[in-house]
C-alpha cells in the first residue's frame, strides 16, 4: 500500500481505523447536540432524527471545504510533520489519536457535553510543545498564530451562544405575547408532536446544525487523517498528485517576476532579505522540480522539501502582501499585489488539500457514529441544563444561535465547538425563561470543569505519550 512495507501497511490502516474511530465517537459526543430537541420535543422519532441528522453531517462534511482542516495540519510545527524518522511519526499519530479517544469516551460515558474539538486540539497542542522541548530542536515550536486564534474561537463561542441565544429567547417571548402563540413555551408532550409550524423549525435547526457541525467539525477527522498520511507517506501525500509540476513551476516564476521587478532602493535591510529569501525558496523550488513531469517522479527526500519551501515561502509572501509587523513594509502597486495574491493561493493548493476518499470516509464516520450512543447527552441537553423541561422556543432558538456562530467560524477556518455552543445556548435560554434560579447548576458545573480542564489533561496527556512513545519507538 502506497509502497509501503507490510510493517508501516499495517501500521497505517491501523492509525487510519482509529482516525475514524475518533470521528464516529465525534458523532455520536458531539453531533447528539444536534438531534436532542427534535427527538425531545417529538418533533422526529429517534431513528429518522439520527438518519437525517447523520446525512446531513455526511453532507455537511463533503462539500463544507478543507479551511479547519488545513488549520488543524498547520497548528503543528512543521519540522514534527515532516521528520524523515518513522518511528518517531509512528509516536507522534498515536499519542494523538489515543489522548483524543480516551478522554472523548471518558466523558462521553458520564454523559458530560465535552468537546471534541478542545480534546483533538489539545492533543496537537501537547505534541507540538513536547517535540519543542526534545534535546537538538532549536527554534521550533508551535503555530502560535493559529494556536491562538483557535484558542479564542473556542473559548469565545460559548459566550455568543449563551449571550445570543439569551436574547433571541426573550424576543420570543415578547413577539409571542403579541401574537398570542404562547405555545412555542410549553413543555414538550412526551407522547404527542408539536403542532407543524414549530416541528418544521425545529427540524429546520436541526438540519442546520447537522450541516454546520460536519462542516467544521467532521473538517477536523479530514485534518488528522492528512497529518496521519503525511507522516507516515510523504512521498505520496506531502504535495497534492492531482495537480501537475509544471503548473507549479509557471506560477513560481510568475512570482520570481514580480519579486524582481520591485523597486528596492529605499528598502530595510530586513525587507531586502526577505525578497531575497522568497527568490532563494522559489529557485530551489524550480531545481526540484527541473525534468519533472510528475511528482511520483521526486525522489526521497524532495516532496517534503517541496511542501517545506511551498509553506514558508506562501508565509513570507502573505506576510508581504499583507504585512503583519513594522519590520517588512513593501509596497506594491494593485496590479503586482493582485498577481502576487493569485499566485500565492494557487500555489499553496499543491500543499493544501484533501484527496476525496479522505473526506468521504471521515464524511461517513461522523454520519454513521451519529446514529449511535446519542441518548446520554440528549437526556442532558434536554433535561439536566435547566430545572424545568427544555421549551420548543428554547431548543430552537439554542439550535439557531449555535448553526449560526458555527457556520460564520467555518467561513474563518476556524474550529469551534458544537456541544459547547448549544449547551451553552440551553444554558443561556433558560436563564432567559426564570434567571440563573433556572439551572442546574450541578450539571452546568460539570459540563465547565469538562471545559476548562479538557485542554491542560489533554495537553500533558498527549506530550507525555509522545514522548513515552518516542523513547521506545
Amino acid at each position: 500500500m502506497f509502497g509501503l512495507d507490510p510493517g508501516l501497511t499495517t501500521i497505517l490502516i491501523i492509525c487510519l481505523v482509529a482516525a475514524c474511530a475518533f470521528e464516529f465517537i465525534n458523532g455520536f459526543h458531539d453531533t447528539a447536540n444536534a438531534v436532542a430537541t427534535v427527538i425531545y420535543t417529538n418533533s422526529l422519532k429517534p431513528g429518522i432524527a439520527v438518519v437525517w441528522s447523520g446525512i446531513f453531517n455526511f453532507i455537511g462534511v463533503y462539500f463544507g471545504g478543507i479551511g479547519v482542516a488545513i488549520g488543524i495540519i498547520n497548528l503543528l510545527p512543521m519540522d514534527i510533520l515532516l521528520d524523515q524518522s518513522v518511528s518517531h511519526n509512528i509516536a507522534m499519530i498515536l499519542a494523538i489519536i489515543f489522548t483524543a479517544i480516551i478522554w472523548n469516551l471518558g466523558t462521553w460515558y458520564f454523559g458530560i457535553p465535552c468537546s471534541s474539538s478542545h480534546t483533538l486540539l489539545g492533543s496537537l497542542f501537547g505534541v507540538g510543545l513536547a517535540f519543542s522541548l526534545l534535546p537538538g530542536i532549536d527554534n521550533v515550536g508551535l503555530n502560535w498564530t493559529k494556536v491562538k486564534d483557535a484558542g479564542l474561537s473556542l473559548m469565545v463561542s460559548p459566550l455568543i451562544g449563551f449571550g445570543l441565544t439569551m436574547l433571541l429567547v426573550q424576543l420570543l417571548k415578547k413577539i409571542t405575547k403579541k401574537l398570542k402563540y404562547k405555545k412555542l413555551f410549553d413543555e414538550p408532550s412526551k407522547k404527542k408532536a408539536p403542532p407543524f409550524l414549530i416541528r418544521s423549525i425545529l427540524v429546520l435547526t436541526c438540519t442546520s446544525v447537522s450541516y454546520t457541525h460536519g462542516s467544521n467539525d467532521g473538517q477536523k477527522g479530514v485534518g488528522l487523517i492528512m497529518i496521519i498520511l503525511i507522516a507516515l507517506v510523504p512521498m505520496s501525500f506531502s504535495l497534492n498528485h492531482s495537480k501537475h509540476p509544471e503548473n507549479l513551476l509557471v506560477k513560481v516564476n510568475q512570482v520570481e517576476n514580480i519579486i524582481t521587478g520591485i523597486d528596492q532602493t529605499n528598502f530595510t535591510e530586513v525587507e531586502k532579505g526577505t525578497l531575497k529569501d522568497v527568490n532563494n525558496r522559489m529557485d530551489t523550488i524550480q531545481y526540484v522540480l527541473t525534468g519533472v513531469k510528475s511528482f511520483n517522479d521526486l525522489k526521497k527526500g524532495q516532496p517534503q522539501l517541496l511542501r517545506e519551501e511551498i509553506l514558508l515561502s506562501a508565509k513570507e509572501l502573505n506576510n508581504i502582501i499583507k504585512p503583519k509587523d513594522d519590520l517588512v513594509k513593501i509596497k506594491l502597486d494593485k496590479k503586482q499585489k493582485d498577481l502576487l495574491e493569485e499566485s500565492v493561493n494557487e500555489i499553496k493548493t499543491y500543499t493544501e488539500y484533501a484527496p476525496w476518499w479522505v473526506i468521504l470516509i471521515i464524511s461517513l464516520s461522523l454520519g454513521i457514529g451519529t446514529m449511535v450512543g446519542w441518548k446520554r447527552i440528549v437526556v442532558t441537553i434536554g433535561e439536566k441544563i435547566g430545572k424545568e423541561h427544555l421549551t420548543y422556543a428554547q431548543g430552537m432558538s439554542a439550535e439557531l444561535v449555535a448553526a449560526s456562530t458555527i457556520f460564520i467560524s467555518t467561513h474563518l477556518k476556524l474550529p469551534v465547538s458544537t456541544t459547547h455552543i448549544l449547551s451553552s445556548g440551553i444554558a443561556g435560554s433558560m436563564v432567559a425563561t426564570n434567571g440563573v434560579k433556572n439551572l442546574r447548576m450541578k450539571t452546568v458545573k460539570s459540563i465547565l470543569i469538562a471545559w476548562l480542564v479538557t485542554l491542560p489533561v489533554t495537553i500533558i496527556m498527549a506530550g507525555g505519550l509522545f514522548l513515552l512513545f518516542r523513547m521506545f519507538l
